[in-house]
């Protein structure tokens, strides 16, 4: 990308911050390779937000004089409009946005613009963009599993009686209902956006004034800044400070796992989209075709998002392997932090958009759900309940249930297709109202247990799933 006149201006071929002990300027190739203004430009506006509540703190304290404070936050403020207008476009020979924009400010107000870093490294700067970057990120990827949490809410309303096969191994398990189905996802969903939740509690405090590593001789109020930007206190080590990178893997570790969640249900989304099972009908603005094969319908937006997962996955690896021999503090390999947490968090927020929009124009086959729950003997659970109501132990019962199916295989067919006699042989308690317990249909209905399968126990959940869609 190239900057505009004015942007190459006020930000281009600026010193490094660091260049004052150098002789030589550094080689163009080191400069290139070092360079992270590519990745961390998404913070533009949190670190003038940052730099802005730490002058007005240098005021405030007599640090700096405050006409010259006041005159900072003003260009910064200028720096800001225009970046958000377009009239100042990031220069990218800048060694990172921090470089750029003290550059910048430098251009436009001189002397004054060189009080900006008083007080502070760009350690706990980095530390405190990226905090402030993700606690108005996180909230908007929260908006978007809620979104899709209502997307899914909205489907199992309409499905609170279609029978579905519930799995497990893959093979037929016991009949449930596509809305139960769904808000089994929609219980995973709401525990992801809890997880961020929880890991934005833990960046709640203001890394500023831990410097580079061991804080200021000035008289710094730390206290002050994190008023002034919404934190609830300050981060109580500075070396811990700067040294901190476990957000960014908390959070990539939310990521992971909300994305593997959404890889296991685009698995089904799969599954169920083939001839051989025909559950869902994608929309064909959310399917590709066969450059070959004519007649194909592919799912593989679905098939994409399962493949991105593998792509957060390796952001965390990343993160994690960063990390695992750094020592204290602050260390240049943790540059890399960024690319791998923005990464993540982009694959994430586009294959969750994706996902709603592919879900939510997507038609549901209820006859071919409905017959999956005949064969397969799924109701042999049933008849296990059937006789413990009548007060049989359970694995007397279980065993019983058994020997009904392993008649039905020698036979070839269903445990309701036995004649009664033979059922009866099998156990003497059983009798001719078993038939209406055992129908797929009676099988759901009679799981009315909190958290069960029934209308009515469905129907609780997607009322308090709707209830958490509505908070902020």
């Amino acid at each position: 990308m190239e900057s505009t006149a004015k942007g190459a201006m006020e930000g281009g071929n600026h010193a490094a911050l660091w260049h004052g002990r150098f002789q030589e300027g550094p080689d163009a190739q080191a400069v290139e390779f070092e360079t992270s203004i590519y990745v961390d430009q998404r913070m533009a506006q949190d670190d003038i937000a940052g730099s802005k509540a730490h002058v007005a703190m240098l005021g405030a304290s007599g640090i700096i004089p405050q006409a010259e404070a006041d005159q900072i936050i003003q260009a910064l403020e200028g720096i800001s409009q225009d970046l958000e207008s377009g009239a100042l476009t990031i220069d990218y020979s800048a060694e990172d946005i921090h470089s750029f924009i003290e550059g910048v400010l430098t251009d436009r107000i001189g002397e004054a613009g060189k009080k900006v870093h008083t007080g502070r490294s760009r350690n706990d700067q980095i530390a405190l963009d990226e905090r402030l970057y993700l606690r108005h990120a996180i909230p908007t990827l929260q908006g978007k599993i809620q979104t899709l949490v209502s997307v899914l809410v909205d489907i199992a309303d309409e499905h609170k009686e279609s029978l579905l096969s519930g799995y497990t191994h893959l093979q037929r398990a016991q009949p449930v209902t596509l809305a139960h189905h769904l808000c089994a996802w929609c219980w995973m969903l709401q525990r992801d956006c809890q997880r961020l939740e929880d890991a934005l509690s833990r960046i709640q405090l203001s890394p500023l004034g831990a410097g580079a590593l061991a804080g200021s001789s000035l008289p710094l109020n730390r206290e002050l800044v994190a008023q002034k930007l919404g934190f609830s206190g300050v981060t109580p080590n500075s070396l811990d400070t700067v040294a901190d990178r476990d957000y960014c893997i908390e959070f990539t570790a939310a990521f992971s796992l909300l994305m593997s969640h959404l890889s296991r249900f685009c698995e089904e989304v799969i599954i169920w989209s083939t001839e051989e099972f025909k559950f869902i009908d994608l929309s064909e603005r959310w399917s590709t075709g066969s450059s070959i094969m004519p007649q194909k319908k592919n799912p593989d937006f679905a098939e994409l998002i399962r493949g991105r997962t593998g792509r957060v996955y390796g952001n965390l690896i990343a993160l994690l392997t960063m990390v695992k021999g750094l020592p204290l503090s602050y260390n240049r390999d943790m540059q890399e932090d960024k690319e791998s947490l923005f990464d993540a968090y982009d694959t994430v927020s586009s294959c969750l958009e994706v996902f709603t929009k592919m879900i939510g124009t997507a038609r549901w086959n209820t006859q071919r759900m409905a017959a999956s729950c005949t064969g397969g003997h799924a109701n042999a659970t049933d008849v296990a309940e059937y006789l413990v109501r009548k007060g049989m132990p359970f694995r007397t019962a279980h065993g019983v249930a058994a020997k009904a199916v392993r008649m039905c295989i020698d036979r070839g067919c269903n445990i309701e297709d036995l004649p009664l006699e033979d059922l009866q042989s099998c156990s003497h308690l059983i009798e001719e109202d078993i038939y209406s317990l055992i129908t797929p249909r009676a099988c759901m209905e009679a799981r009315k247990v909190t958290g069960g399968p029934a209308p009515e126990a469905v129907a609780v959940q997607i009322q308090a799933l709707r209830q958490w869609c509505k908070k902020d």
